[in-house]
């Protein structure tokens, strides 16, 4: 029998990358809808388009996104945008019957100082780093939402936390953009131009683990998939969120050594240690995931050979920023 699976934010690399995976199951009709189609800030839309849609499970990817220095100067927009779409969603998803819902989040929201790598119980255990505060408490929001609907209505409405992910159709404004895409293009225009150093944000120290975002694609269908009873047991006692990642991580410094091989920057790299760091250490527990009965399989310098490559096809896209 045919799922009616509605992909929100497809449009975005984590949704692209879904409607990718979805679309390959012949037992799947993948439903989307445009920003004109639907505005997923406006409550009303998402009711009405929920009810004549007949859709049968949601995999919630739209959301405002951005690195530091975004999160620094439009805070408000983070958090309140983020917390009206996964509202407007989740609650809609109720009100028309949908009974299946896997949230995506984020692993800012684990505390800034939480012991590393990461379990799904260091949720709400200490303070969050301030640099995405907003973002973040929007996306526990998310994850509160749907573990409420589970325990009031018993819906089944999942939540994974993925780490920092990267990929085709990622963002690669150096001004907006997360720090490996923003290096990216950095990096290639440094080598295009002949430039002598490239200067990065912070001291350069801080651990950061990527997860291709077709690894992210793949491991969100596949826990979705999971039988719900399994599911449940297995997230005892939070009933809530699954970390999805690599398991391992390196250095901004490594990342940026790694970058400017694969552009072929030859300059010099500088750090500028009065820019902020952010959380020191980001990694992720995935035993959960692994107990669950999947693992990342692509590994980060053939992402970042592929992501480079799909630049290059799209270059033209990025001219003048």
């Amino acid at each position: 029998m045919t799922r009616r699976v509605f992909v929100a934010g497809h449009r975005g690399m984590v949704g692209r990358a879904l409607v990718r995976v979805l679309s390959a199951d012949p037992q799947v009709e993948v439903v989307t809808a445009d920003r004109a189609e639907l505005d997923l800030l406006d409550q009303s839309a998402v009711d009405v388009f929920l009810r004549r849609a007949r859709v049968d499970e949601i995999h919630l990817a739209a959301a405002r996104v951005g690195g530091i220095h975004a999160n620094n100067t439009r805070p408000a927009e983070f958090i309140a945008e983020n917390l009206i779409i996964e509202t407007n969603v989740i609650t809609a998803a109720h009100r028309n019957d949908v009974d299946r819902l896997m949230f995506l989040g984020s692993s800012c929201i684990y505390p800034r100082d939480a012991r590393q790598p990461m379990p799904e119980s260091a949720l709400l255990t200490g303070p969050l780093e301030p640099t995405n505060e907003p973002y973040a408490i929007a996306k526990i929001a998310g994850i509160k939402l749907c573990e409420s609907y589970h325990r009031q209505y018993g819906r089944d409405y999942r939540s994974v936390m993925p780490t920092n992910l990267y990929g085709p159709g990622d963002n690669f404004d150096p001004e907006s953009a997360h720090v490996l895409p923003a290096l990216l293009h950095r990096f290639h225009t440094a080598a295009q131009q002949g430039t002598e150093e490239v200067v990065i944000w912070g001291s350069g120290t801080p651990r950061r683990e990527f997860l291709h975002v077709d690894d992210m694609a793949a491991a969100t269908v596949h826990l979705m998939n999971v039988p719900a009873e399994m599911y449940r047991a297995a997230t005892e006692p939070m009933r809530s969120h699954v970390n999805v990642g690599t398991g391992a991580d390196c250095t901004i410094a490594d990342l940026a050594a790694r970058i400017a091989e694969v552009t072929g920057y030859e300059g010099r790299i500088g750090f500028d240690r009065s820019r902020p760091d952010g959380t020191p250490r980001k990694l992720l527990d995935v035993s959960l995931l692994s107990r669950l009965g999947w693992q990342s399989r692509i590994s980060l310098a053939d992402g970042l050979a592929d992501t480079y490559h799909w630049f290059l096809e799209h270059q033209q896209d990025f001219r003048g920023r």
